[in-house]
C-alpha cells in the first residue's frame, strides 16, 4: 500500500502509477470489518443470512434489518456500512420499479445485478462521490412460466412471447454478488464480510453445481455456516437473519420472504450442535496427542 501523503488515496478518480484505484480498495477493508453475508444458490431456490453483530444491549431485538426485499421475487443482503447498504436497496427498488414501469414485467435478477454493478462502478469515477462501502449479494427467482404483464387486459396474444425456444427452459434460481468497485459475478455459494475466508471453505463443500440441495437443506446449511464464520469472533452476541425465495410451486411461492421462525430456530438449534460436536472431537484430539507424546 502507498505511504499516506502521496496523493494518489486522496481522489477517487486518480490511478496510482502501477494501476490501482486505493479509494475502491479502502471501500473494500470498510466490507471486510463487517458482519459476515452468505447466499446459497440450490437446485429450487436462493437463501439469503447474515450475521447481524449486536452493538448494544439496549438494541432492540430483530430491528435494523440486513436483508431487504427489492421486488416481489429479489433479495439483497449486505456487509459493510449500513447507510450505503440502505441507499443501495432504495436504489436497486428503483431499478425495479423502473424496468416494470417500462418493459410491464418484473426484472430478471442478472438485468437487477448489471444495473446495479453500474451504479456502483459510477461511484469509483468521479471526485464529487466515493464508492460504496458494501459488498451486496443479491439473490432471486425468475419466473419458469410466462406471465401476464402488468396491467394487460384481455388474454394478450396467443403465440406468447417472441423469440422464447418451446424446447428450452427458462427463468430459475439465480446469485450475483456485486463489490464496491461495481464487479459482479453469478454464484452457486457467495460469502463476504469478516468471516468470508471461514464461509467460503464451507460453500465449497456443498454439492451446489451437482444435484444440488434442497431449499430447506439449504437453510440449515447457512445457519451452519454463519455460526462457523462467526467462530472467530466468540464474544460478541449476534442475531442470525435468513430469508429465502422458491419457485411458484415451493414453499415461498415465487417470493422473496423470510425464513419462518420455527424453521430458523430448528436451523439454529442444528448449527450450535454441530458447533459443539466438533469443539469435543477438537478436545479429545488434543487429549490424545498429549497421551502419545
Amino acid at each position: 500500500m502507498t505511504s499516506i501523503g502521496t496523493g494518489y488515496d486522496l481522489s477517487n478518480s486518480i490511478f496510482s502509477p502501477d494501476g490501482r484505484n486505493f479509494q475502491v480498495e479502502y471501500a473494500v477493508k470498510a466490507v471486510e470489518n463487517g458482519g459476515t453475508s452468505i447466499g446459497i444458490r440450490c437446485k429450487d431456490g436462493v437463501v439469503l443470512a447474515v450475521e447481524k453483530i449486536v452493538t448494544s444491549k439496549l438494541l432492540k431485538p430483530g430491528a435494523n434489518k440486513r436483508i431487504a426485499t427489492v421486488d416481489r421475487h429479489l433479495g439483497v443482503v449486505y456487509s459493510g456500512m449500513l447507510p450505503d447498504g440502505r441507499h443501495f436497496v432504495d436504489r436497486a427498488r428503483d431499478e425495479a420499479r423502473s424496468w416494470r414501469d417500462n418493459f410491464k414485467t418484473p426484472i430478471t435478477t442478472s438485468d437487477l445485478a448489471s444495473r446495479m454493478g453500474n451504479y456502483l462502478q459510477a461511484h469509483t469515477l468521479y471526485q464529487s462521490v466515493r464508492p460504496f462501502g458494501i459488498t451486496a449479494i443479491v439473490g432471486g427467482f425468475d419466473a419458469q412460466e410466462e406471465l401476464p404483464v402488468d396491467g394487460q387486459v384481455g388474454s394478450g396474444p396467443s403465440c406468447g412471447a417472441g423469440g422464447k425456444n418451446p424446447d428450452k427452459k427458462y427463468g430459475g434460481p439465480f446469485l450475483y454478488m456485486i463489490e464496491p468497485s461495481g464487479l459482479y459475478w453469478g454464484y452457486y455459494g457467495a460469502a463476504t464480510g469478516k468471516g468470508r475466508q471461514a464461509a467460503k471453505a464451507e460453500l465449497e463443500k456443498l454439492d451446489l453445481t451437482g444435484e444440488g440441495i434442497t431449499l430447506e437443506e439449504a437453510v440449515k446449511e447457512a445457519a451452519r455456516i454463519i455460526y462457523v464464520a462467526h467462530d472467530d469472533s466468540k464474544d460478541k452476541e449476534f442475531e442470525l437473519e435468513m430469508s429465502w425465495i422458491s419457485g411458484r410451486d415451493g414453499p415461498t411461492k415465487g417470493l422473496h420472504q423470510e425464513v419462518p421462525k420455527a424453521l430458523r430456530e430448528e436451523a439454529e438449534r442444528l448449527a450450535k450442535k454441530s458447533l459443539d460436536d466438533s469443539d469435543d472431537e477438537e478436545e479429545e484430539k488434543k487429549e490424545g496427542d498429549k497421551m502419545e507424546e
